[in-house]
């Protein structure tokens, strides 16, 4: 047997290479989707490039069962996958895998359902169900059976009954079809002159169909988002596929409905909350370029679009893009890196970009559209620090004085106001008043949140649930539990005291749990129906609402403890998108920040609208630290049951780690979070220079230590939790 009879086939499971198989009759070509035997079942692969190592003699080779009725998949995508591979030191099928995350819909016909229409007049017992069933048909012919039987309110056997008696007649029609193709032609809203001078260069970077990056950014109700539909619209007139990721489930509802509007069709959504079947349909469109525009959470980038012409990263900046489970990547920096394989521009959108993003600018990687204004009427808000030094609060109470006034005249004014405080549930501890002792995970070393709503204590972090104990566990006393410190919850409990008459609404990733139950939130503010909305970091993300006129964050410098090398960027980041939310139409807006640190540099910044001054500040200290984007950063987190072990298993990577110029190896120490879902953590961080290859490094030292079986070792390039 020879090479040439020989194709190397890649399985979209955790497996480093590609197999060799013998080739079907025909030859086959790197792309296609085959079938194949691996072990004693078969699987779906795809037949990878270069030339297969005939086995030596005696060794037997198994033969690819067919080539699959399926768009294949590209050489880009397939040059994706090899590099994130490496990049992040994963098994190339377990890349495949996010590619092909439904891969049997790939060569599956598409579904069909049955719908009902009313069927000929037959001789039956007549009832009171039937005729309702029967009227609605008529009425609205096209319903499927549980649809049918649930307009009528009748059980599915009644409607099963009417069609088997012949008064009903079922028709068999695609499952899903798809929506009409969005009017690329139909008018925008009107440009400014900033807007108008960025869309027309992206349009140009559309058009010379060429690999581009441009870092879209503009201050918050700027109109990002109608400039870079002008880029789509050059797309669609092109006749390719566009692709716009979110950081956040919750927001794809909000932004297809603002597609919809602009085009006059939907785009195609994409992320992990879908029904299989929807998922299954939406990924065959997109492989055969049917889904025009598709509008999705990070997964969505490695789906096999047939002709992708541009990618869209809205909030670049967002920590979301980082998956740190399974395959840990970035989805902003992969999406560079998609545009540059595939040949197209890419946008990076945000009020707020990475530092990583304004040091590609400088470096005149990246090119840079401002826009340094509000669209229309709008101003930015005014915004006032509250120092809590100074405030005298009472115990137990979150508000300040400052505070409460600016909500009782919003109030007044018929204007909305919203509460924001980036924590969850009525109080992040509970402890015991007479021996202090605190209520803690079992599985993780993280203290229990109350939620008082649900009547429960939960652990964020592995989801362990439970009520609150009749009495102390380590004291053993009744009834003296306290709730230390606000979540949203509490807060909520302290508004609706002092503001009776106003309506509350909580909005946070624990009580907006699906797209839908977000777009419902969102649908009442818009409609007046809240006057006081209290939030945690998903109210931050891109909504607008015309009544909004005041921002009260609660705690200001929550996120600068620790020992995050990216607090003061995130923190910065995140309370100028909350402050964005205020006075984004005619009516004028205000920010009021509670501070125990108000001459911190963030906080200043923030008050002054000075952002310009804060990076360029955080810019030269991390340049001076030899950190991100100056520097290189790589994580080991070390896992397993028996802590000895993987105390004894960092200590052994620790005595193997790289040494030489440009690198510096920290640790072991224990994780911040050291006990997690039931496994010890021990952590060590490579800092290399920037021209250093981090992924090459790791694999030569990973290489030169065998850990236990039981001691798992991540790794995360690039990282940007520290927990």
């Amino acid at each position: 047997m020879t090479a040439a009879d020989l194709v190397r086939v890649l399985l979209p499971l955790p497996l480093a290479e590609p197999f060799s198989y013998r080739a079907s009759a025909g030859g086959l070509q790197p792309g296609e989707i085959v079938e194949v035997p691996i072990g004693n079942r078969v699987s779906l692969g795809v037949v990878w490039d270069g030339e297969a190592e005939p086995l030596g003699p005696g060794k037997t080779i198994k033969q690819v069962i067919r080539s699959c009725d399926a768009p294949p998949i590209g050489s880009a995508l397939r040059k994706l996958v090899d590099w994130v591979a490496g990049y992040t030191l994963n098994p190339s099928g377990a890349v495949l895998k996010m590619c092909l995350p439904e891969p049997r819909a790939l060569i599956a016909p598409p579904p069909m359902r049955q719908v009902l229409h009313p069927g000929a007049s037959v001789e039956m017992r007549p009832s009171a169900q039937r005729q309702r069933v029967l009227d609605i048909a008529r009425e609205r012919p096209g319903l499927g059976i549980s649809e049918l039987a649930e307009a009528a309110a009748v059980s599915s056997a009644v409607v099963r009954k009417l069609l088997e008696l012949g008064a009903l007649r079922a028709e068999s029609v695609p499952a899903f079809r798809p929506p009409p193709h969005p009017d690329w032609r139909k008018p925008g809203r009107p440009l400014n002159t900033a807007q108008a001078e960025a869309a027309a260069g992206l349009r140009a970077a559309v058009n010379a169909r060429d690999f581009s990056v441009t870092l879209l950014e503009g201050v918050t109700g700027a109109g990002k988002t109608e400039v870079y539909y002008e880029a789509i619209a050059a797309c669609l007139a092109a006749g390719r596929q566009a692709l716009v990721l979110l950081p956040e489930i919750a927001l794809t509802q909000q932004s297809l409905d603002r597609f919809e509007q602009r085009f006059g069709a939907p785009a195609w959504a994409w992320h992990s909350e879908m029904a299989e079947g929807r998922r299954a349909a939406t990924l065959r469109a997109i492989s055969r370029g049917e889904a025009h525009v598709v509008i999705g959470a990070r997964s969505a980038l490695f789906l096999p679009y047939a002709d992708l012409g541009l990618i869209v990263v809205d909030e670049e900046h967002d920590a979301s893009y980082k998956q740190e489970e399974g395959v840990i990547y970035n989805a902003r920096d992969m999406a560079v890196v998609r545009g540059k394989l595939e040949g197209i521009p890419v946008v990076l959108a945000s009020a707020t970009p990475s530092l990583e993003s304004l040091y590609n600018v400088a470096r005149r990687r990246y090119a840079h559209a401002v826009l340094p204004e509000r669209h229309g009427a709008a101003a930015l808000p005014q915004i006032a620090v509250i120092d809590l030094r100074k405030e005298k609060l009472p115990s137990q109470r979150f508000l300040s004085a400052p505070l409460v006034q600016a909500l009782e005249e919003t109030l007044a004014g018929g204007e909305q106001a919203m509460l924001f405080l980036n924590r969850r549930g009525y109080a992040p501890l509970t402890l015991c008043g007479a021996c202090g002792h605190r209520l803690s995970c079992p599985n993780c070393s993280a203290w229990l949140v109350e939620h008082k709503r649900h009547g429960r204590l939960q652990c964020h972090h592995c989801g362990h649930q439970q009520r609150l104990p009749e009495a102390c566990p380590s004291c053993g006393a009744e009834d003296r539990f306290k709730a230390c410190g606000p979540g949203v919850e509490r807060l909520a409990e302290e508004a609706a005291m002092l503001f009776p008459d106003a309506r509350l609404a909580i909005m946070a990733s624990d009580t907006m749990t699906s797209p839908g139950q977000l777009a419902e939130m969102i649908a009442r503010m818009e409609r007046q129906e809240i006057d006081i909305l209290i939030g945690t970091q998903i109210v931050a993300k891109g909504h607008h609402f015309p009544l909004l006129t005041l921002v009260g964050v609660i705690d200001a410098d929550l996120g600068l403890a620790g020992g995050d090398p990216r607090a003061a960027e995130r923190t910065h980041q995140l309370l100028t998108q909350v402050a964005g939310r205020a006075g984004r139409a005619a009516h004028p807006g205000r920010v009021l920040l509670q501070s125990f640190l108000p001459e911190h540099p963030v906080i200043a910044a923030l008050a002054r609208h000075d952002s310009a001054g804060f990076i360029a500040a955080e810019m030269a200290e991390r340049q001076r630290a030899g950190m991100p984007p100056f520097g290189r950063l790589a994580a080991l987190i070390l896992s397993g049951s028996d802590q000895a072990q993987v105390q004894a298993a960092a200590r052994g990577l620790a005595q193997a780690a790289p040494r030489g110029p440009g690198l510096v190896v920290l640790g072991p120490a224990p994780a911040p979070l050291h006990y997690l879902r039931g496994r010890f953590r021990e952590r060590l961080l490579l800092k290399a220079a920037r021209d250093i290859d981090v992924p090459n490094v790791l694999r030569e030292w990973l290489a030169k230590i065998k850990l236990p079986s039981a001691v798992k070792c991540a790794v995360d390039v690039d990282p940007y939790s520290f927990l």
